[in-house]
């Protein structure tokens, strides 16, 4: 039996593709986040709070916000904890001292458990702060941790704002 060389390089070539396309996962674009349904769902809670915090959009953040909302800040003082509560009273005028916003988010890593989830962020905010003396640029840069917990079929931030 005699093959021609093209069709069997050719041939080759299609296997060696589809067998390294079948390899890797599908990762959520610009990240190393597999793009499983949770994971996608958490990324668009992250991006949606992202562009809402530019614009400065207090209702669209609370929206974010689960029901129970509670955050040590890190610190064993609770003078600085803030529930749902506090931050419905304290968000928008705290949005309102801010001018020029921008946030640029890498999202680092997202872990699932059952209907917790956790998304390290690494953020890099610009800014403008009215204060009594006038508008002082900003900028900020962390890793941060949010915390997520689903609720029907929503994520909804339950710390870490």
């Amino acid at each position: 039996m005699t093959t021609r060389p093209g069709i069997s390089l050719a041939l080759c070539a299609v296997i060696a593709l589809s067998a390294g396309c079948s390899c890797s996962p599908k990762r959520i674009p610009g990240t190393e986040i597999e793009d499983t349904g949770d994971n996608r769902a958490v990324y668009e809670v992250v991006r949606v709070y992202q562009k809402a915090l530019e614009a400065r959009d207090a209702p669209t953040i609370l929206s974010l916000v689960s029901p129970d909302y509670f955050d040590a800040s890190g610190t064993p003082d609770p003078a600085d904890d803030l529930d749902r509560a506090q931050l419905e009273q304290s968000l928008a005028a705290d949005l309102a001292r801010l001018e020029g916003v921008r946030m640029d988010v890498t999202l680092r890593r997202i872990d699932v458990q059952r209907d917790t989830a956790t998304a390290e962020i690494f953020y890099e905010t610009y800014y403008r702060v009215q204060t009594p003396s006038g508008a002082i640029p900003r900028r900020d840069a962390d890793v941060h941790r949010l915390v997520l917990k689903k609720m029907g079929e929503q994520w909804k931030i339950a710390a870490g704002l």
